[in-house]
Order: C-alpha cells, then structure tokens, then sequence
C-alpha cells in the first residue's frame, strides 16, 4: 500500500515539475510588442493608372454637308488630294502622317505638273523636302478634275482629305476606297471666310488639334480686327481709288484679271476703282473698260501671278498703261501670288496687311512687312518664312513698290 502511494506522489510531482518548465503563447489577441527605435512608414502603394480609352467613333459633316463616321485621333496614314487640301491640311494636320503626295507637289518628279514651281507656295516652302520621299496618290494639278482612286489605294490610307467638291463622286469614291473621304471648303472670302474656318476646326476635330485650329481661327479673326479698326474711321473723300490686277489662275491672268469685291479691300475698307461689274468674283474686265477707268486708278496692287504674263504684254504695246494714271505717277505695287494651285490663305492674309499699309502709310506706319510675314507664318507653320517667300523667283523680291520702268523694261 505504501509502495503505491509512494509511486502515485512520484508521479504528481513529475507532471508539476513538466507544467512550470513550459512557456505560454500570447493570445492570437494580444499584438506583440513592437521593437525598439524608430517606426518606419510603409510605402504607399501607388494606384494604378486606367488604360487609355479606346478612340470613339463619331460623325461629322463635311465642308460639302456629307454625313462621314470617323474615329478621331486614330488616323496615322493620310492622303491629301485636289487643289488646296495639302495646303489647309497642312495648317492643322500631322505631315509626317502622309504616306502619299500628289505629283505636283513632289519636286523630284521629272514628269509632273511644273505651273507653280516659281511661285512662293508657303506650304511647299515649309515641307516640300519631306514630300519628296512620298510615293503618288495622282497627277494633281489645275487640269486634274477627278480623283486616282488606284494610285490612292496603293497609299494604303486611313483616311483621305480631299479638295473635290463634289458629293456624289466623294461618296463614290469613299465606297471605293473603304476609308473616310473628307470633303474641305473654304469659301469666296478666302482666310476670312466662315468656311474656311469650319474647316479648320473640322480637321481639328479629326486629327485631335482643336487647340491649334481654334488658335488659329482666333489669330485670323484678330488680325482682320486690328485692320479693320485702324481704316474705319478713314473718311470716303480722302480714300483714294485702288486697282487690284491679276487675279485669277496662275496660267490665264493678266492685268484685266480683277475683282469689284475683293476681300482684302473689304477688310482695310479700300475704295475699289472698279465698282460696277455685272458679277461679284474675280473675272476679266473688257480693254476698253481698263482704258477708261484708268484716269481714276489713283494706285494699282498687282498680284507677283500676273507680272509673267503682262511683262510680254507689255513688250509688244508699252502703250497699254497710258491711260493709268498710277502708271504714270509710279504708283503700282507688288503683292505676293494670291493664287497658286488654289488660294494660298497665309499669303492673302499678308497681302491684306500690304495693301492696307500701301494706301494708308499713316495708319500702318508701324507695319514692318518682313516681320508681319513672319509673323503670320509662325502661326500656321510655327517657321519664319518671309525670306524664302521673297526668294521664290516669281516673288520678285518680295513686297514692294515697282520701277515699272525697270521692272517691265
């Protein structure tokens, strides 16, 4: 019995020594207990960014009221074709997105329409180099009436950027090629026209630069304020009567070529000498009708488009400008070609501030042309152009008043 207890005791005292020898666990409750120094932040963890949204499809309507779906911002191949679209393109438009040119404007073609070589086309100025290496979306030029829809669909484009106002052919045309046609405008009031606004805009849209292309329309829409409000004021009896000569296609002007509504005398509130013409537009006035109002032309713009075909007009009757009095008083200017494969816009801006300093010195005495030209360029190539405007050889030097004995002689 006594051996019994004594084993039972030994036992008992064998499980106390085993409980006092263990370590207790915290509870899964109770935080540890943090270490000594100083508590380090964690790292924010930085929210990731949203993927781009995917480019929407929208619907525009066209210069020409054609209804055309586009995906803005998406277009990265462009062809330009007929007159003027590679110009307004160009104002707004990405040219690195160009994977086309038309002949007329590739300067390395032997074989191409070659009219407008001589002239200052601000556009060629800027990017004709880069236009070189661009392979043919069709001839182009005055004489080319529709569009190449083979040579443009060699090109591969995206989308195409077109100067043919026509709707039912452009809407011919986009079925063939199965891109976007988009249809440009720009009006009878040039730069200063509603449509050519909207087209700026337009292709603001389209090509994701709405920032540029309303800068733009605002810098126009500035300019033609400023000389509007300096000649506003001019009374009629003081204005003197202005002749604007050789308007018109490069390849037909002369100094019968004018216009009784020309904008840029509209503008500067220049008294036209020719006032009563059947039509508005630019448009050949009868010989006869030169001759008699020419007594009244107190000065003569001629535009730099009409001086190739008026220098052998003159050799063969130096006659013609008799009756002009502005002839005889040595009062004929020089302004840049208005027109060379359509209208050039930066150009009939400038012009607009030459005519206006020309016929009002005092008003515009502050006007330098050759800053005023590159300023004007800045805005729609972001380059100084003015020297190079001037070099063109059918630019003559640039903005001037003309030693018509000189110059035609």
């Amino acid at each position: 019995m006594r051996k019994n207890l004594a084993f039972i005791l030994a036992v008992l005292m064998l499980l106390a020594l085993a409980a006092c020898g263990q370590t207790v666990a915290p509870a899964p409750s109770e935080a540890p207990t943090p270490a000594e120094g100083p508590v380090q932040a964690e790292e924010p963890v930085a929210a990731e960014e949203p993927a781009p949204a995917e480019p929407e499809e929208i619907t525009v309507t066209d210069m020409i009221g054609r209804e055309v779906t586009v995906t803005p911002g998406s277009y990265q191949r462009v062809v330009c074709i007929g007159a003027g679209a590679l110009r307004m393109y160009s104002y707004i438009g990405d040219v690195s997105l160009l994977c086309g040119v038309e002949d007329i404007d590739n300067t390395s073609l032997a074989e191409r329409p070659k009219m407008f070589d001589s002239v200052a086309r601000p556009y060629m100025l800027a990017y004709g180099e880069s236009f070189t290496a661009l392979p043919s979306c069709g001839v182009g030029g005055p004489q080319a009436q529709t569009a190449e829809a083979e040579k443009i669909l060699a090109c591969d484009p995206d989308i195409v950027i077109s100067e043919y106002e026509d709707v039912e052919k452009e809407d011919a045309l986009q079925e063939q090629l199965g891109v976007p046609v988009i249809t440009l405008k720009a009006g009878p009031g040039g730069v200063f026209d509603e449509n050519f606004f909207g087209t700026m805009r337009m292709l603001g849209v389209i090509f994701q630069n709405e920032e540029k292309a309303e800068a733009l329309v605002s810098f126009i829409e500035a300019e033609r304020s400023e000389i509007e409000k300096r000649t506003a004021d001019i009374p009629e009896e003081e204005k003197p009567a202005v002749y604007i000569c050789g308007l018109g296609n490069w390849g037909t002007t002369n100094h019968l070529m004018t216009a009784q509504n020309y904008i840029a005398f509209q503008v500067a509130h220049i008294k036209n000498a020719v006032t009563d013409l059947e039509a508005p537009g630019i448009q050949a006035i009868e010989e006869e009708k030169f001759v008699a109002i020419g007594e009244d032309m107190d000065i003569i713009i001629m535009d730099a488009a009409a001086v190739k075909n008026i220098k052998p007009l003159y050799a063969e009757n130096p006659a013609m400008f008799d009756t002009c009095k502005a002839w005889q008083n040595g009062e004929v200017y020089l302004e840049m070609a208005y027109n060379a494969y359509y209208t050039n816009y930066e150009i009939a801006l400038i012009n607009t501030w030459f005519i206006a300093k020309t016929v009002y010195p005092e008003q515009f005495a502050d006007i330098d042309m050759t800053a005023k030209t590159n300023e004007v360029t800045q805005v729609f190539f972001g380059m100084d152009l003015a020297e190079q405007i001037a070099a063109a050889p059918s630019s003559f030097g640039g903005y001037q008043q003309i030693d018509t004995a000189s110059f035609f002689g």
